[in-house]
């Protein structure tokens, strides 16, 4: 596996958004689910504030494929997280936790991410947190 996307997800996990932005290029193209695409660290650590505003997560059941060369890998996962506050447009906030598979495709060059790009069900979510 990338260390790189290794670092990523592990500081991911810790909420360590200096981690994060540390395997990132300065440059990045951050593909939101549902979103427009963000470019650059200044907009992902935006990202990243607000979504630790409003969900507390952990991403378990990891599994990473790197292609050869190392400049792609993805990743699978499950996200296991808490509804803290609510977020603009989506079903007011008041604590639900929720289980969602999710996945994520990366771009490299050297050891820093060029590209992120994750999705995940959102109508899913949606109907988990409207419980």
């Amino acid at each position: 596996m990338s260390k790189t996307v290794e670092a990523y997800f592990a500081a991911f996990n810790a909420g360590d958004t200096k981690g994060i932005l540390a395997c990132l290029a300065d440059d990045v193209a951050h593909h939101v689910n549902e979103g427009q695409v963000r470019r650059g660290k200044a907009l992902f650590a935006e990202f990243c504030a607000h979504m630790s505003r409003c969900y507390q997560e952990e991403l378990t059941d990891m599994v990473v494929f790197e292609a050869e060369g190392g400049t792609r890998a993805a990743a699978e996962y499950i996200v296991n997280g808490t509804y803290l506050a609510t977020d603009s447009g989506l079903p007011e906030a008041n604590g639900q936790s929720y289980r969602l598979p999710a996945g994520s495709f990366f771009s490299l060059e050297g050891d820093k991410i060029t590209r992120v790009v994750t999705y995940y069900n959102l109508a899913d979510w949606v109907a988990q947190v409207s419980r």
